[in-house]
């Protein structure tokens, strides 16, 4: 397991492969489609973003409300798919890493090919072990979209798997192969 801390330069990025799990800390930053719309929405209207998207990471999270005493709710992927008409955009601003589940788009694998960008891979269904990682939250941006604001979280240990590297290795094809090869 390989211990990495924000932020994500992109020579970090390019120094991850597809199967390698990694404990993720410091700095990241919540995204849902919502979100992702204004943020591309502003940067075309030439608009300060709400964050410094080079070197960051996105998590595609909407937590739940937070029980009390605690920093955040359940804080479970979201599919990531959703994501894929304005991720091209954020990875060549900058942006060096994506959290979700599920597969990526060609374009998504290009742009992250063409600018050194990774996609981790978070469980689904584990959202409150996933909460336990955060150790604070705060709304930055887009208040009004509720769990879908975007938010600045600092995270410690957070365990994630490299779904697909800079090279566009992924590990749904790879690891469906290895598995078809593993069963012959």
């Amino acid at each position: 397991m390989i211990s990495i801390t924000t932020p994500l330069t992109t020579e970090a990025a390019r120094a991850l492969h597809c199967g390698e799990t990694v404990l993720l800390s410091g700095e990241i930053y919540t995204a849902r489609d919502a979100a992702h719309a204004r943020l591309v929405e502003a940067y075309r209207r030439d608009e300060p973003l709400p964050f410094q998207v080079e070197n960051a990471i996105v998590y595609y999270v909407g937590p739940t409300p937070s029980m009390p005493g605690k920093v955040i709710g359940s804080a479970g992927p979201t599919t990531s798919y959703r994501m894929d008409a304005f991720a091209p955009t954020l990875i060549e601003l900058g942006l060096t890493g994506m959290i979700g589940k599920g597969e990526r788009c060609p374009e998504v694998i290009s742009a992250m090919k063409e600018y050194g960008a990774v996609y981790f891979g978070a469980i689904g269904g584990a959202g409150a072990l996933l909460a336990r990682c955060v150790e604070s939250s705060e709304v930055v941006a887009y208040e009004d979209l509720g769990a879908e604001a975007i938010r600045r979280l600092i995270v410690k240990d957070m365990p994630l798997t490299v779904i697909i590297d800079c090279k566009g290795n992924d590990l749904y094809i790879n690891g469906r192969a290895e598995y078809l090869q593993s069963v012959k």
